[in-house]
């Protein structure tokens, strides 16, 4: 599919610059960047954890179709649609940010001012990409900008955690838009420099193990399920992770027990997998797989006689693809030389985004930062910082023409 994409050199990227459209769209994020900042804050002040993300949906359906952007809705699976329609219809890229957050429904998730900077639970992780997102279609819109190609906005739900890419996932696989598009872009997060086009593979598990339960004096003897666990955790954390290609194993939640004096009859981990290497990460989740088998049966083996065995469910929860937008994809270079031309430093990334799925399917795709800086995301420490998102939009665009084209009256 990478074919249909001009090159960044073809394309003529710096010439971008010399049009009077490029130049209204650049005035006016500089013009803009309170009006940005505050369509953030809206944004956040609404919760949208997985598979809770419908009120933050509906929000970004309205803006879109307030722009005028055509087919605004929201689809079968939640996703947040507009078309922005090109002359000639292709390329079609899709440009997008995740609607979710990790924060539960009942979060305090409205934004504090503390100086320049915002404080608030989700506030960079995905709020600052979602600005960006109306920000671009808003300069495209205002600007009176035309382009060969088409853009698909999209506002994607199920990125983080348990969503398991379920958002972009229908987009690219059942949707009506699937098997047509030809790139693309999702803004995650802040920053100017980073582009990732390495899609980080991962196997999330929930492992469950399952007895009778009693009382620590009179029923000792009996299988215990956080026994189990507890050498499953022991065998999983002596596992050898090679630094190259980096891979990674985390048990983030545990779960069981009612009392100290009682015996539980069930307990419960959840398992996080991953790897730049879609070998290493078959080793580790093979490992792992036989390690719990071997926790459950090394717990039965010394149960008292009569007594029953512990039982074992192993779930896989969670699977993202692994893969690479390769570095001489037009996509890259685009993004590459785009980042150079707004004054930041390119560097090449890999990480877990919605860009996995697409990259999986072949796809050429990347995901980039909305600009400004930020920290302590994933944690009710959040703070965004939106001086210098302006180059990080104006990049942005750059990338976006120069993928679709525009047109030359």
């Amino acid at each position: 599919m990478s074919s249909i994409l001009p090159s960044a050199t073809d394309q003529g990227i710096v010439g971008l610059l010399d049009t009077a459209a490029v130049q209204r769209a650049f005035s006016y994020f500089d013009s803009h960047a309170e009006v940005i900042t505050e369509e953030q804050i809206q944004i956040n002040s609404i919760p949208a954890p997985s598979f809770g993300e419908t009120e933050r949906a509906e929000y970004l359906r309205r803006k879109f179709s307030a722009l005028g952007l055509t087919e605004a809705r929201l689809d079968e699976e939640g996703n947040s649609v507009a078309v922005r329609v090109g002359f000639s219809g292709a390329p079609l890229l899709v440009v997008s940010a995740h609607l979710d957050t990790v924060f539960p429904a009942n979060a305090d998730v409205t934004p504090r001012r503390v100086g320049a900077k915002l404080f608030a639970p989700g506030i960079a992780d995905d709020a600052c990409g979602l600005a960006a997102l109306i920000a671009i279609a808003s300069a495209l819109q205002s600007c009176e900008i035309e382009t060969d190609g088409s853009i698909l906005f999209v506002g994607t739900v199920g990125e983080e955690g348990k969503g398991n890419l379920r958002g972009v996932r229908h987009l690219l696989t059942r949707s009506a838009w699937a098997g047509s598009i030809d790139a693309f872009v999702s803004f995650d997060g802040s920053g100017l420099d980073r582009i990732t086009n390495g899609a980080l593979g991962s196997r999330r598990y929930r492992v469950q193990f399952r007895g009778t339960g009693g009382h620590s004096w009179s029923d000792f003897g009996v299988a215990n399920p956080i026994h189990a666990l507890s050498r499953a955790v022991a065998k999983l954390a002596s596992y050898p992770a090679p630094n190259e290609p980096r891979t990674t194993f985390n048990v983030g939640r545990i779960e069981g027990g009612q009392s100290i004096n009682a015996i539980p009859s069930e307990a419960s981990m959840d398992v996080d997998l991953r790897s730049a290497s879609a070998d290493e990460l078959l080793k580790l989740d093979a490992y792992f797989r036989r390690s719990v088998r071997e926790a459950a049966d090394e717990e039965n083996a010394g149960r008292r006689n009569g007594t029953e065995a512990l039982a074992l469910v192993t779930e896989l929860i969670g699977e993202r693809p692994g893969g690479e937008t390769p570095t001489e994809d037009p996509l890259v270079q685009l993004a590459w030389a785009a980042t150079e031309i707004v004054g930041g430093k390119p560097e090449l990334e890999r990480a877990s985004t919605d860009s996995n799925l697409p990259i999986s399917l072949g796809v050429p795709a990347i995901t980039l930062g909305g600009g400004g800086t930020s920290a302590n995301s994933h944690t009710p420490d959040e703070w965004y910082d939106p001086r210098g998102r302006a180059a990080a939009l104006k990049r942005a665009l750059l990338v976006i023409l120069g993928t679709v084209g525009l047109r030359k009256r």
